[in-house]
């Protein structure tokens, strides 16, 4: 009777030929990342946001995304790469940015609907020449203009005045000079839009949409961050998930990371990396002025976690996927 080994041998060799990667393991794919800054989210991540991908940090108000977002950037500026940040509501500040550790000239700010030129509105506005507006010598010898007879006896030689304003002109071989048309000016007085006029948040987010995609698709950039943070869940939920889809694609084509800054998730099975942050919490530590903040953080959902091939015998230990740290203010410093 021949044996599995045997079997095994000749089945292998019988199919290397037409399936090569029938009976082999996968290849372990190394995803590359980059640091955030902070050890603890690192360490959760093993190495930080994953590279090509596009990463979704879903919080509310002052639960630290941004504080997150900001971190990652620095990372990357420092050390020399160029990022972009797309601003939806207007809300970056380069104080912040600058005091979170980023080069700012190593850094594009796209400020959606921020228009800084004035837009000039005209109104057409007619001007008539000043000849036409001084008032011609009067005729002497009618009524009203000096030495006229009664009415009565001028209404008699009207007869004879139509017959001669009707009457034939003698021809002449001298051409008759045509009349001077009157030019009139137009003067179109410039009145400036405030800048700070509303713009719909629709309109922002149609524009940010495609700024990012024509980010990713000329490359050049590291990073990306779309950050969407300041619009409520009615408008980034209604937005299509191709827009997500093709920034995936887009992203691993140009080997760019793209952060998604929103207050609920949206961007679906599009996101390599989908992580969760709580509220802000003040330190028990803390005095009468607010100088720290905790926050916590949660991963929904990792795609690129290589998963070993070996089958353990036992229940394996269940994971950590949530990690915890403080932020301090600029001004304050650590304590």
């Amino acid at each position: 009777m021949t044996s599995a080994s045997s079997l095994r041998v000749q089945l292998e060799s019988a199919l290397a030929h037409k399936i090569p990667s029938a009976l082999t393991p996968r290849a372990r794919v190394v995803r590359p990342t980059t640091p955030t800054g902070i050890g603890a989210v690192d360490a959760l991540l093993e190495g930080g946001l994953p590279v090509g991908a596009l990463t979704e940090i879903v919080g509310p108000e002052g639960s630290g995304r941004t504080s997150l977002a900001l971190s990652s950037i620095a990372q990357l500026t420092a050390a020399g790469k160029v990022c972009a940040w797309v601003d939806v509501g207007d809300m970056l500040k380069p104080e912040c940015a600058a005091a979170a550790g980023i080069a700012l000239p190593y850094l594009l700010w796209v400020r959606c609907g921020i228009y800084r030129e004035a837009v000039h509105v005209t109104s057409a506005r007619f001007e008539l020449p000043q000849s036409c507006l001084v008032r011609p010598e009067p005729i002497k010898g009618l009524h009203g203009g000096g030495c006229g007879t009664h009415p009565r006896q001028e209404s008699k030689s009207v007869a004879r005045a139509l017959e001669g304003f009707f009457g034939t002109e003698k021809r002449s071989h001298n051409p008759v000079p045509s009349a001077q048309p009157q030019s009139f000016k137009v003067v179109r007085p410039a009145q400036d839009v405030p800048t700070d006029a509303p713009v719909s948040p629709w309109a922002r987010i149609e524009q940010a949409l495609k700024v990012t995609y024509l980010l990713l698709q000329g490359g050049g950039f590291s990073a990306v961050v779309l950050d969407m943070a300041s619009l409520p869940a009615k408008y980034t939920s209604r937005i299509p998930l191709a827009h997500w889809f093709r920034y995936r694609a887009a992203a691993e084509h140009s080997r760019s990371s793209v952060l998604l800054l929103t207050q609920h998730a949206c961007a679906n099975s599009s996101a390599g990396l989908v992580l969760h942050l709580d509220g802000c919490s003040e330190p028990s530590q803390g005095k009468t002025v607010l100088t720290a903040g905790s926050h916590r953080l949660h991963v929904h959902r990792q795609r690129f976690m290589q998963e070993s091939n070996v089958i353990p015998m036992k229940k394996p230990v269940a994971k950590v996927t949530a990690a915890e740290w403080e932020t301090y203010a600029s001004w304050a410093g650590r304590r």
